[in-house]
């Protein structure tokens, strides 16, 4: 039996679930959280490296800071794109004003801009707002 490895965006526990279980609704072994909940979870700079380091599910970041406009505007449209994705991909948010140093290490020069992991590293990166049916489209293009 084949399992994907997935990090918990709560408490950060790496988790095997069975693939068969992955549209089962499952839940981090030591916390309880939900692992796949369809919606956008936000994470520090250490979550977004284990899971980005860790999980066999591609993982699609939106960098974003509050007192950022665009940024505002994309985060409906971007959790929307979650809802689409389902299982196909896990959306999260990461504030770089609570968290500088991660603009830092990915090389963030402008906001919002979003980077897409898979299989331990980035594979594609899109800076500026975009309406949810292009970011579907996109997360499913780089990850393709």
């Amino acid at each position: 039996m084949a399992g994907k490895k997935l990090t918990c965006l709560d408490c950060g526990q790496v988790n095997r679930i069975p693939s068969e279980k992955l549209g089962a609704g499952p839940k981090c072994g030591t916390c309880g959280a939900r692992l796949l909940s369809g919606k956008v979870a936000e994470v520090d700079l250490a979550t977004l490296e284990k899971a980005a380091r860790n999980d066999d599910l591609p993982l699609v970041v939106d960098f974003w800071a509050p007192w950022c406009g665009p940024c505002r505007q994309m985060a409906p449209q971007f959790a929307q794109a979650a809802g689409d994705l389902g299982g196909q991909a896990r959306l999260v948010k990461l504030n770089t004003e609570d968290h500088p140093q991660a603009g830092a290490k990915y090389g963030i020069r402008g906001i919002p801009t979003m980077a897409a992991f898979a299989g331990g590293r980035e594979r594609a990166r899109q800076s500026g707002a975009l309406p949810s049916a292009a970011i579907v489209q996109w997360v499913r293009q780089s990850l393709a």
